[in-house]
């Protein structure tokens, strides 16, 4: 007894010695970061608060609060309603993206509600950092969280930022190209900020596709600037800049590589991040919309993509001052005296509710089970039982023995007349309406020296039995 109550006693042991050195090396490594990005979303809240505290006043002391409350008194809440969904889809195609990211690694702990966290977490820090500097380092640590150590998240990660990056950078590609007239017409010189913004991230782009096609380039260089800054006393934790030229580079082409060699899933992944971005940049139609303007669909689309880049490139929480700047710049020409109030709501239903919302949203966890990749090829599996499963048909059993349902009217006439009434009698027990008919059939007279039994047919040395049972 003693020494199995032991080796019960071990199995625990044994599991927790395990999963602890993983558990640990995630929310250690990424739980200083995250405390630290928690310590500047409180900074940047404080600063969006001041913020908007000074539109307020501005308004005010500009002698605009009249003309700003009779244009939101003009409102249409059935446009704002579907410009929030349109918010709520750009969410939901982040967290599609992340699903598509994760499912390329089948043994992969994160579920559906964990990457929902995740998308969560990078809207509410990168909403509240500047230049969203805090959103990559809190959704590795939410990676973590699930079960994923540092460096298998930080790839996930960074496989997500890639796609991103890229779909920004081709989104606004496509637009310059396709809008390039209608920007130098309306805008004149501004056409050129549009090139310089378009040129920065393309820039940051292929220093992101060096890094993965060109790893041990990169490590070389990367080994040359640490020892250079190290000899003049520049870096205060060398450790800190080895650990990310000589391991994470590696690990961010390793995991590019892995999900460039599944072409299918790439494309999909950029067709998701072109539909999320797609639904980001059409909000300021459904907001124009809502003040009873029409504008170009695909104007407003061109516009948006411009104003996001200009929000991302400015240092502050949540693009302040890019921001604003962008959405006077691309969008004043179109709402014209309810410029203001436009810019109130636009910036609502991108930027103030999203984070409020997202911060419900952190808690999230799945309750772990079968990976993505595994409920995934499960339903697969079921669907296609579905289509090629054959229908069964509707059975009863009595006492061992099988009664198979007769649909009324279904019973094929015989060829021939040798049954009652030309029809072809069943040759056992059947379910009919009402309860089981037992057909009973006369004894065919008995040949010489024939004393087995038939089956379904009684004999005369049998009858007797039977009649006494």
């Amino acid at each position: 007894m003693a020494e199995s109550k032991n080796a019960g006693q071990v199995k625990p042991k044994v599991h927790l010695k395990v999963s602890a050195p993983r558990a640990s090396s995630g929310a250690g490594g990424a739980g200083d970061g995250n405390e630290e990005n928690e310590t500047k979303a409180r900074k940047g809240a404080l600063f969006l608060v001041a913020v908007v505290v000074v539109y307020v006043l501005y308004l005010v002391i500009s002698g605009q609060m009249g003309q700003f409350l009779n244009a939101l008194g003009q409102v249409d809440g059935s446009w704002v309603l579907r410009a929030c969904l349109c918010f709520v889809m750009y969410y939901v195609f982040g967290v599609l993206a992340y699903v598509i990211a994760v499912y390329l690694d089948h043994d992969s702990p994160l579920g559906v509600r964990d990457l929902m966290s995740v998308e969560a977490s990078g809207v509410f820090f990168g909403n509240l950092t500047p230049m969203m500097a805090g959103s990559i380092p809190s959704q590795i640590y939410r990676m973590t969280r699930s079960g994923l150590d540092v460096g298998e998240a930080s790839a996930t990660q960074f496989t997500r930022f890639i796609a991103y990056q890229f779909g920004v950078v081709f989104f606004a590609a496509i637009m310059l190209v396709a809008k390039a007239e209608y920007f130098f017409t309306t805008y004149g010189d501004l056409f050129f900020l549009n090139i310089v913004v378009f040129s920065v991230h393309a820039l940051e782009l292929a220093g992101i596709f060096v890094i993965c096609l060109c790893p041990k380039f990169v490590m070389r260089v990367g080994n040359w600037a640490i020892r250079f800054a190290t000899k003049h006393g520049w870096l205060k934790d060398p450790k800190h800049f080895d650990d990310l030229v000589n391991v994470q580079v590696m690990e961010f082409a390793t995991a590019f590589k892995n999900a460039a060699s599944d072409l299918g899933s790439m494309a999909l992944t950029l067709l998701v991040t072109m539909c999320q971005l797609g639904c980001l940049y059409m909000i300021p139609w459904f907001v124009l919309r809502a003040f009873g303007i029409k504008a170009d669909f695909l104007e407003c689309l061109a516009a948006g993509s411009m104003v996001q880049m200009v929000a991302s490139a400015v240092p502050l929480p949540g693009g302040t001052g890019g921001a604003e700047g962008g959405f006077i710049m691309f969008y004043s020409h179109m709402f014209g005296s309810s410029t203001s109030a436009g810019f109130l709501i636009w910036r609502i239903v991108t930027f103030f509710g999203p984070t409020f919302l997202a911060a419900a949203l952190l808690g999230l966890r799945s309750n772990g089970g079968p990976s993505i990749y595994t409920r995934v090829q499960s339903f697969k599996a079921r669907l296609s039982g579905r289509s090629k499963g054959k229908r069964v048909p509707t059975v009863a059993t009595l006492s061992g023995t099988q009664l198979r349902s007769k649909v009324p009217g279904s019973a094929k006439p015989a060829a021939s007349g040798t049954g009652s009434k030309g029809a072809k009698r069943p040759s056992g027990p059947t379910v009919v309406r009402g309860g089981i008919r037992v057909p009973i059939k006369k004894a065919p007279k008995p040949q010489a020296g024939s004393t087995g039994t038939k089956e379904g047919v009684a004999t005369p040395k049998d009858g007797p039995a039977n009649k006494k049972q």
